[in-house]
């Protein structure tokens, strides 16, 4: 019997609800020759009953924890998975039932990469389509300096490229951007990206953003620009002056999911920090100007 053409990694933690969905649309594939490996990291909900009730030969249950770092979880399902390409899924997310059938069918020997476009829901009701790409966006400076066009849960990787650039890295100052430092190496390396326009992914937005995690985020989105940039090599000014307008562009970023969460000091700081490193970037003006009137009507 011939092995699956596709593994699927499903990293967890209590989502139990989600997790029936998210498997529900995995198991309504069109295309049945597929593993999914559920990578558990150690829920107290019924994420294992969820699971037990599928009864699905193809899905395979792993108890791992990961001690919040979900790139290891991914990384243990990559280690395990048995198939030439690799997909993601988060636990909270779905796949409309053509996904694996449309990205088999559109790669080539010459795609290394494959992303298409999502539906972003909540609460059942579509809130807006996001495209991913366009191919040159996946360039490495413009992934760097312009960030990510790809989301994992829309894409779809060969085992030997993730391999190759040694996966997720598990970096903890990298935790919650790690699949936009995967996609910076993939690139650098030579990965070839392609994307199907139409959306294949329906992306769960739930809960409010935090302060915490927008900072965590911010701190982590941070780091790796940093970091990319600093092993960059022959930098122009182009680059120094693109470098700054990224930062100040990750700071700005932060500042708007600040404000609908009423942290008007916060998305403020981050407003002036963006005006500060980059001051030619005009939308952090106006962000800043909202934030000073939430803060005077708070």
């Amino acid at each position: 019997m011939a092995g699956p053409r596709v593994s699927v990694i499903i990293p967890t933690y209590n989502q139990a609800g989600f997790l029936r969905e998210c498997l529900a649309s995995l198991a309504a594939q069109t295309m049945p020759e597929w593993e999914a490996i559920v990578i558990n990291n150690h829920s107290d909900d019924d994420t294992v009953g969820v699971v037990e009730r599928l009864n699905d030969a193809r899905v395979t249950l792993i108890h791992f924890r990961n001690d919040g770092i979900i790139a290891a979880s991914r990384n243990l399902g990559v280690e395990k998975a048995r198939a030439g390409w690799i997909a993601f899924l988060d636990s909270d997310d779905r796949w409309r039932p053509a996904k694996l059938e449309r990205c088999l069918a559109a790669v080539t020997p010459d795609i290394d990469v494959l992303g298409h476009g999502m539906v972003m829901f909540r609460d059942g009701r579509e809130v807006r389509t996001v495209r991913s790409g366009p191919e040159a966006r996946t360039r490495y400076r413009s992934l760097l300096f312009d960030g990510t066009c790809i989301t994992p849960s829309a894409a779809m990787v060969r085992k030997d490229w993730l391999d190759r650039v040694g996966r997720f890295s598990e970096d903890a100052g990298y935790r919650t951007a790690e699949d936009y430092e995967l996609w910076l190496k993939l690139s650098r390396a030579g990965a070839r990206f392609a994307f199907i326009p139409d959306p294949l992914t329906e992306y769960r937005m739930h809960g409010a953003s935090a302060s915490g995690s927008v900072a965590v985020h911010l701190a982590a989105s941070l780091k790796i620009v940093e970091d990319h940039y600093a092993a960059l090599p022959d930098k122009s000014l182009r680059d120094k002056m693109r470098y700054r307008k990224r930062i100040a562009s990750l700071h700005h970023g932060a500042a708007r999911k600040y404000l609908p969460a009423g942290e008007a000091r916060l998305a403020l700081a981050a407003a002036r920090t963006s005006i500060g490193t980059y001051p030619v970037f005009l939308r952090a003006y106006v962000t800043a100007l909202a934030s000073l009137i939430l803060n005077m009507k708070s």
